[in-house]
């Protein structure tokens, strides 16, 4: 195969899985709009069942309940027929997933299911199936082709069966008022986390806090700046930050200088330096250096100097 022929079919198989995914905008009904009440109002957790690449899915489909604020479980429909129906309690929704809704692990589990009495939602592309005669409420995610050359790898119709998931999981945290602090919560780990919770004064706490004052001399500006090791010290007169020099401030001071020994702090100093908040998210800390091209930013409590956030901060906790 050439390489033209390979974009072309990789650029077919995403033209004809967005279609089918547009497509399901008609699946979306009063049954679908009844399922994500149902689920709303249990008291119990959602547990999600399939098998084959449907069992694939709606393990995702778990995770993104769970970290959106709908508690879910996977159970496998193989292993419920051999003790794993015990994993479903008395206030539980299950969820089937099945693109024909016909397998013979279906057709063997559904009626135990029926006897538990819990209510049954269906996703599957066959609304006629066994299971989609079966279910309570039915989220149709027929597709009429998959993107499999032979029409026979579940492509496109496990893509439908997780946006169908998504859209559920959607409605739902809509319902609940999730927020993206409920979001950070869940998710208190890595990059993603990070940038929901993290606060400046998280990041200050980190770093030596470098002040001197207006009449301090470049020796001990230069002394301070080397020890704190943040490139930048804050200039602090009477308990309020007036100015910062950078080592960017030291090195034109170098170079329009050729005797220095009678400056002081003042002289070579920034005014108005940008602040943030020692409350602010350190997303926002990043958004004022990137837009202001600096590397480092002076955070203050109210108005007292609390230290200061350096880009290299936000690069070791992942933020960037």
């Amino acid at each position: 195969m050439s390489t033209s022929n390979i974009q072309t079919l990789a650029k077919e198989t995403i033209e004809l899985q967005a279609k089918a995914i547009a497509n399901l905008v008609e699946s979306v009904n009063d049954d679908f709009e009844q399922a994500v009440k149902l689920i709303y109002n249990c008291k119990g957790r959602v547990v999600i069942t399939g098998i084959g690449k449907s069992a694939i899915i709606a393990n995702k489909i778990v995770a993104t309940m769970n970290s959106t604020g709908t508690p879910a479980i996977f159970m496998h429909a193989a292993d419920a027929i051999h003790g794993d129906l015990g994993n479903i309690q008395q206030d539980d929704v299950v969820i089937c997933i099945s693109k024909s809704g016909n397998t013979p692990e279906i057709k063997v589990l559904i009626p135990l299911l029926k006897n538990f009495k819990n209510p049954l939602i269906a996703i599957t592309g066959n609304k006629t199936s066994f299971l989609g005669t079966q279910a309570h409420h039915v989220l149709n995610s027929y597709v009429s082709k998959e993107a499999c050359p032979n029409n026979l790898a579940p492509t496109t119709s496990t893509t439908a069966q997780l946006v169908m998931g998504d859209a559920l999981a959607v409605a739902l945290l809509n319902l609940r008022g999730f927020t993206s602090q409920d979001f950070a919560r869940y998710h208190p780990g890595g990059a993603l986390g990070k940038a929901l919770y993290l606060r400046v004064s998280d990041l200050i706490a980190q770093n030596e806090k470098p002040q001197v004052s207006p009449e301090a001399s470049i020796k001990e500006v230069i002394v301070e700046i080397s020890e704190k090791m943040l490139g930048v010290t804050a200039v602090i007169d009477n308990a309020e930050v007036v100015g910062v020099i950078t080592d960017g401030d030291l090195r034109r001071m170098l170079k329009n200088n050729d005797d220095f020994s009678r400056l002081k702090a003042k002289d070579i100093m920034s005014v108005s330096p940008k602040t943030i908040s020692h409350d602010a998210m350190a997303v926002d800390a990043l958004e004022v250096l990137e837009a202001n091209d600096i590397s480092q930013i002076i955070a203050l409590e109210n108005t007292t100097y609390a230290g200061v956030v350096h880009i290299h901060n936000l690069v070791k906790e992942g933020i960037i």
